[in-house]
């Protein structure tokens, strides 16, 4: 009988490694009104949640979700996640529950058209102004604002130029404050995010219908592969934006680059 070898210590720990290589993934983390309560030590109230949903899509439009919390009084609203965390039907059953919920909310959107004219960042404070003026319309005036991400895109530029979008009446003139991942950590903002994210996506159903071959009931104006397919067949409609590199590398015949370009679902 040959002589039974024991594995050494090294040997022993690849053997645990292998054991062990499954990875439980761990659940991720309810957001909080936590950060948004930090701010009461300044005198805030209202808080306004900010997301947008559309911002890399190759059709339809750009889209901005506001939410606005009370910090001395909300309470947390249970199931809302990130609206890229939740299924179609969990945003749909969350969205009525948000909006009454919410001190105030709405969602302001901008056309393809006006993303192609203005550029995206300025198609976002577009609609994020829209958004904003529904909320000051039903009397709710919020003391600041919370927004997803690294940049505030959402102010007034400081200087216009002549290719920005014609000043509005009611800018948001609040302080925005900018948080990276606020909408997985603030319930406030994954709250803007959900409510952003269903409208969308009603508006890119109902655009279906229109143009069903381009399947935006499905991928919702997203850089699928056989939505590149077909508008490399059958060409843009009037929901496409057509400043943009539609086809990945190739630029649609007769548009001029502008350096944006599609991006993942957010």
């Amino acid at each position: 009988m040959p002589p039974v070898v024991k594995a050494g210590p090294a040997k022993a720990g690849a053997a645990k490694a292998r054991a062990g290589s499954t990875k439980v993934a761990r659940p991720v983390k309810a957001p909080t009104l936590r950060h948004e309560r930090t701010f009461k030590a300044q005198g805030v109230r209202l808080v306004a949640g900010v997301d947008e949903v559309g911002r890399g899509a190759l059709a339809g439009p750009v889209s901005v979700g506001i939410a606005v919390v009370d910090v001395e009084r909300q309470r947390p609203l249970a199931g809302v996640r990130d609206s890229k965390l939740l299924s179609p039907a969990e945003r749909e059953r969350l969205d009525p529950l948000v909006r009454r919920w919410s001190v105030a909310s709405a969602v302001g959107h901008a056309s393809a058209q006006e993303i192609d004219s203005l550029g995206i960042i300025a198609a976002l404070r577009l609609a994020g102004t829209r958004a904003w003026q529904e909320i000051l319309a039903a009397g709710v005036t919020p003391d600041m604002v919370l927004l997803d991400g690294s940049h505030n895109w959402l102010s007034p530029a400081e200087q216009l130029s002549l290719f920005d979008e014609p000043v509005l009446e009611a800018v948001c003139d609040a302080p925005v404050h900018t948080k990276i991942k606020a909408d997985m950590q603030c319930l406030s903002v994954a709250a803007a995010s959900v409510i952003a994210k269903v409208e969308r996506d009603r508006m890119m159903r109902e655009l279906h219908t229109e143009y069903p071959d381009f399947g935006w009931d499905i991928n919702k104006g997203y850089a699928t592969v056989s939505h590149r397919d077909v508008l490399r067949a059958a060409g843009p409609t009037p929901y496409h934006r057509v400043s943009w590199r539609l086809l990945g590398g190739e630029l649609l015949e007769g548009v001029q680059d502008d350096g944006e370009g599609p991006g993942v679902e957010d």
